[in-house]
């Protein structure tokens, strides 16, 4: 892998910093704390005017076609700004791929422009339920057929973007009788169908500008067009795009991570105690040596793992090490940079607390530390 990125990478990786630096940084804490939607909305129909809402989308369907590198180069740069941003920005363009990956080109023609374009605020991905987060395979929405038409009923949890998405990819069972896993299938459902309805939303420790709400389904009916894919072959579907996922997550959490050490080691140039500024003390260097080897170690396997996806190779121990790693190091990162700064770090006069509780949940969602390691180690045990 040559690790020197592309001029259309480094325009894509600046533009995107442009943006996070003038557009959303300056809201951030805004939207975290009043959960402004307004700003919120407009700031992701601005991306999307800028393609970032489709970068791995072919051209011919509105995409900017940029590849899996300077998707994940653009989520890093937003999520320094805003994560809440981040997420969605992340969750819509997987959304986009697994519409691109399996979908008739008829559905292809009719989707994809609106969710790279802005004409939907974002798109959402409905596949965990209260009892199937880890184990999705074990969900309990069905479909069934009912002469041209399929009829939904289930519940779905923790959604991203569900108040404002204007499309959902939503797996139900549609053949309970086989084994586990086997008879799910994957479903296009517009957001104004009758007998969906977007749950209240959470109130979450972090990422709060972002909406995560339950979708309900109740009798509602879908046209036999709605089917994504092949019958009975979603849970199939759903671990492939998750993968893709955990390399935005990854990306997600790095740039959180760089935004706390990056805002702390100024903080440590110019704070001064017993005579001379702290970053002098040999304690606190190799505080900060440690976090950003870590955080770029964390780097180059995201790099890694969106070369691979790239490339079209095997890249799903790849995502699940890139992952594990980059959000466990975040986590650490920001712990580090809080302690860095002090009593003041731990006030909201500093963004270093918000940047923790947007941390924070990167180790849970798109599959769990724990989950990627079971991911690793069976990956590995394969290869023998």
């Amino acid at each position: 892998m040559d690790l020197n990125l592309t001029e259309e990478q480094r325009l894509i990786q600046e533009m995107a910093r442009r943006f996070a630096e003038t557009e959303l940084a300056p809201v951030a804490e805004r939207i975290d704390q009043s959960g402004d939607r307004s700003v919120f909305l407009k700031n992701l129909k601005d991306l999307a005017s800028l393609g970032f809402m489709g970068l791995n989308i072919r051209t011919e369907y509105g995409g900017a076609e940029t590849g899996t590198i300077a998707f994940s180069l653009a989520i890093t740069e937003i999520a320094k700004a805003c994560a809440s941003t981040a997420v969605t920005m992340s969750v819509n363009n997987m959304v986009a791929e697994v519409i691109q990956a399996i979908a008739s080109e008829e559905q292809k023609q009719n989707y994809l422009p609106k969710i790279c374009n802005g004409e939907f605020s974002a798109a959402a991905f409905c596949l965990s339920e209260s009892g199937a987060g880890s184990d999705p395979a074990g969900m309990k929405t069905q479909a069934v057929k009912e002469g041209s038409s399929w009829v939904l009923n289930g519940t779905k949890m923790w959604i991203t973007s569900a108040e404002y998405a204007g499309l959902f990819v939503v797996w139900a069972v549609t053949d309970p009788g086989q084994p586990k896993g086997k008879g799910i299938s994957c479903f296009l459902v517009e957001a104004d169908t009758p007998g969906l309805t977007i749950g209240k939303a959470e109130s979450k420790m972090g990422q709060r500008g972002s909406a995560t709400n339950s979708v309900i389904f109740e009798q509602c009916r879908i046209p036999d067009t709605a089917l994504m894919g092949k019958l009975n072959d979603g849970y199939r579907i759903a671990i492939n795009e998750l993968a893709g996922g955990r390399i935005g997550i990854g990306s997600l959490a790095l740039g959180v991570a760089l935004a706390a050490m990056n805002y702390s080691r100024v903080y440590i140039a110019e704070r001064q105690q017993f005579g001379k500024t702290i970053s002098e003390f040999q304690g606190i260097q190799w505080m900060l040596a440690d976090a950003y080897t870590e955080l770029q170690a964390a780097r180059l396997l995201l790099m890694n793992a969106a070369f691979a996806k790239q490339e079209g190779k095997p890249f799903m121990k790849q995502a699940a090490m890139a992952k594990v790693y980059a959000t466990e190091a975040a986590n650490r990162a920001c712990y580090t940079a809080l302690q860095l700064m002090g009593g003041v770090g731990y006030t909201r006069e500093c963004p270093l607390e918000r940047y923790a509780r947007d941390a924070r949940v990167t180790t849970i969602y798109e599959g769990t530390s724990e989950i990627q390691r079971v991911i690793i180690a069976r990956e590995l045990l394969r290869e023998l």
